[in-house]
Parts: C-alpha cells; sequence; structure tokens
C-alpha cells in the first residue's frame, strides 16, 4: 500500500564535489528543525534527493509548505512510496496526477537509481503511460512542455511517484557559510536582507538598536515577531538589543544637525563590529537600497563604511521599494513590518539631512564627541533574547540577558 512521503531536491549542494556530503548533513539536519512540530520518522539521502518520513497520516501534506522555506531546499515533491509491483506504482501515479489539479496534457518521466530492476526507463514510461491514458482519455500525451509530469523514480526496492513538485528558496543551507551581523529594524528592507543571506548559508545574528529610554520598546516585540516570522525554517539563535536613545540625543546635540543620521550609523556600525568579533562574525549585513533615502546615497554609505574594517554586505542595494515589499510578504515579515512601532530611525531625525556628505565634515563632526566612550558604553550596555535553534552556537562573551523580554526561566 502507498504511503505518502516528502522528496526534497536540491541544486547548488549537488555542484559541491567532494564537500556535498557536509552539505547534505547540514541540509538534512536543518530540515529536522524546522520540522520539530511534525511526526518525522526518516530524514535520510536517496539517490540525490533527501526523504522525509512521516509517522502519522496527514503530517506529508502538513509539512510540504514548511520544507519549501528551508534555504538549501531546491524544490519539494509530495510523493507516494510504494513498493516494486506495477499495480501498486501504476495506482500511485493516477492518484498522483489526479490531485494536480488542473491539466490537459501530461507526461511520464521514470528513471531507475540502479539496474537490479527488469523494466527500463523507457519500458516504465510505457507502462504508467498507458495506465494513465485509460484512467484520463481526455486527456493528451505531449513530451515538450506538458502541463503535468508524473514522476517514477526507481530506487533500490521502493518506488516514488509523484506530480505535486513546487519551487523551494533554493540557495545553500543555513550554517554552510559562517556568521554574520545583520542590523534589523522593524522595518520592511532589514528583515529581508537578513533573510537572503540565511539562504546564502549564513547565520544571522541579527543586532536591533532601540530607540529606548527615549521611546518605548514596540520595535523590540516586533523584531522578535519577525524574528518568529523567519522561523523555524530561518533559524535565528540570538537578537542583540541596543538601547540607543540616549546615546542619539547626545549626538544631537553635539554635531551639526544635517551629519547626525551619518553620526547615528557610524556608532551603529562600530557596534555591530564589535559584536562580529565577539560572535566570530565575517561581516555586517543591512537592508540599504542605493538612493532610497538620504543616508544611502554614495558619499554617505562610503562615510559610514570607513570606521568598520570588516566587509559590509547589502543584499538590496539594487533593489526597489516594490521589489523589496514582494520579497517580505513572501517571506511573511511585511504585516509585522507595517506595524506602526517608534524606533531609533525616527528619533532626532534632522528636517534636512545631509545627502552628499564630505569626509573632512564628517571627520569633524566625529571628533565633536567621544565616539569611544560611547561605543564602549553601548556594548558593555547590550542585551540579548535567546531563540531555540540548532545551527546557531553561543559565544561565551556578552552574558547579560534582556530581562524584560527573555523567558521567565532565563531572567532569573
Amino acid at each position: 500500500m502507498a504511503s505518502r512521503v516528502c522528496l526534497v531536491h536540491y541544486h547548488e549542494i549537488g555542484l559541491k564535489g567532494k564537500n556535498r556530503a557536509h552539505f547534505e548533513r547540514i541540509l538534512m539536519d536543518n530540515l529536522k528543525a524546522a520540522l520539530a512540530a511534525f511526526s518525522v520518522s526518516t530524514i535520510v539521502r536517496i539517490s540525490g534527493h533527501i526523504l522525509v518520513t512521516f509517522s502519522e497520516a496527514g503530517q506529508a501534506e502538513e509539512a510540504f509548505d514548511h520544507m519549501l522555506r528551508v534555504p538549501g531546499v531546491a524544490r519539494v515533491s509530495l510523493a507516494f512510496h510504494t513498493n516494486r509491483e506495477p499495480a501498486e506504482y501504476c495506482d500511485a501515479a493516477v492518484k498522483a496526477l489526479g490531485e494536480f489539479g488542473e491539466f490537459q496534457t501530461f507526461k511520464v518521466a521514470a528513471r531507475r537509481s540502479n539496474t537490479d530492476y527488469p523494466l527500463t526507463s523507457i519500458d516504465l514510461n510505457r507502462q504508467v503511460g498507458e495506465v494513465l491514458c485509460e484512467a484520463f482519455p481526455d486527456k493528451k500525451v505531449q513530451m515538450h512542455d506538458p502541463d503535468a509530469t508524473v514522476h517514477v523514480l526507481v530506487v533500490q526496492g521502493s518506488v516514488y511517484v509523484y506530480a505535486k513538485s513546487e519551487r523551494g528558496c533554493g540557495g545553500l543551507p543555513q550554517g554552510s557559510a559562517g556568521k554574520v551581523v545583520t542590523l534589523l529594524s522593524s522595518g520592511i528592507d532589514s528583515p529581508v536582507s537578513t533573510w537572503m543571506l540565511a539562504r546564502r548559508g549564513a547565520v544571522p545574528v541579527p543586532v536591533h538598536f532601540s530607540g529606548r529610554p527615549q521611546t518605548a520598546d514596540t520595535s523590540e516585540y516586533l523584531v522578535q515577531d519577525i524574528v518568529r516570522a523567519l522561523g523555524p525554517e530561518v533559524q535565528i539563535g540570538r537578537v542583540y538589543v541596543v538601547p540607543f536613545g540616549d546615546c542619539q540625543r547626545e549626538i544631537s546635540i553635539a554635531c551639526p544637525n544635517a551629519l547626525r543620521v551619518i553620526m547615528y550609523r557610524r556608532i551603529m556600525y562600530s557596534v555591530a563590529e564589535r559584536i562580529a568579533q565577539i560572535e566570530g562574525a565575517k561581516a555586517i549585513v543591512t537592508g540599504e537600497s542605493l538612493g532610497q533615502v538620504a543616508s544611502q546615497t554614495l558619499e554617505n554609505i562610503m562615510a559610514v563604511n570607513e570606521v568598520v574594517d570588516i566587509p559590509v554586505f547589502r543584499p538590496l542595494i539594487g533593489s526597489d521599494k516594490q521589489e523589496i515589499i514582494e520579497r517580505a510578504q513572501s517571506i511573511g515579515t511585511f504585516d509585522i513590518s507595517t506595524q506602526s512601532a517608534p524606533d531609533c530611525c525616527t528619533l532626532f531625525m534632522p528636517k534636512r539631512p545631509e545627502t552628499h556628505a564630505r569626509l573632512d565634515a564628517v571627520h569633524e563632526a566625529w571628533d565633536m564627541f567621544d565616539h569611544e566612550a560611547m561605543i564602549e558604553h553601548l556594548v558593555k550596555h547590550v542585551e540579548y533574547i535567546d531563540f531555540k535553534t540548532s545551527c546557531y552556537r553561543r559565544p561565551k562573551e556578552l552574558s547579560q540577558i534582556h530581562t524584560s523580554l527573555a523567558p521567565a526561566e532565563q531572567a532569573c
């Protein structure tokens, strides 16, 4: 009797040569973490795929969409698992095509991974195709670009049959590319940039600059909601919170009005770099898009970049706002990010910020306040919120817990 399973396909991992097994293991671990709420029985590699089986009926269908969101997953297929009996896999093929949805044309794509089965791929195509033609007499066989394709995969002592197959988020499994520190606000852009680096195998370590105590802590709760919206498929183990409001006030008093934003961002980058050093992260990630706001012109980006020595990645730099919004909607963070919340991005903002800063003016403003002492103060008072995850490794430093937001057992 046929049972329901999921076949996970990957693309880039298959090109990794001798390191392929390492990437496959990471992806299997991430799938296990993402599916912790389901009755997963096994997650194993079979013939260039990862097979996920479940101990309870109906769980494969329910877990299907979750697997699509796991970085490194190129495609997920909802399959029937049968024995190598023609009656079983032909019946499964009829069911698979029947649940595909609307179609007018179809074909069969059979493949066997070993030669101990007497039928060749061509024989299997013909055998299954005849059954499907009888079951769907009003549909046409079309070998090139059909509406539906029924796949028949013979692997060892089993046959896997599927027609429903959807594209996943792709990329590389999270944890295969090391840590990055991401500047995460409660807005639309930075959650998308965080997701994009996770999709390339990085483990994001978000740093949120709060306007507290000059503003309420609402944005901090929204950031938690964003992390939960990305997970459990995208794993974030820790969010650092930096109460930045008083320092912004100090900068707004000491520095020229037009250069405040650049000073804010230079401090933020410097603190993020210090946290990156503690975390062992290799880069800073921001949600900047060229020319989108005053601080994101080429001159201002250069004026901020010079305070750090590690790379700064801007995955959205060439994207327009509509593209970013569409991505935020697809990953589930848009509705959270559009909620109104006071944060450091709106605090002590100048009416006419500088859009083309000169470095000599920036350096002069930088020396108008004790920036080194401010950076030390902010790093000393950094707080953090931990989330349950498998791919994040905690550093030994920075032991102060965000008591107002941490779970009760951590706050004690």
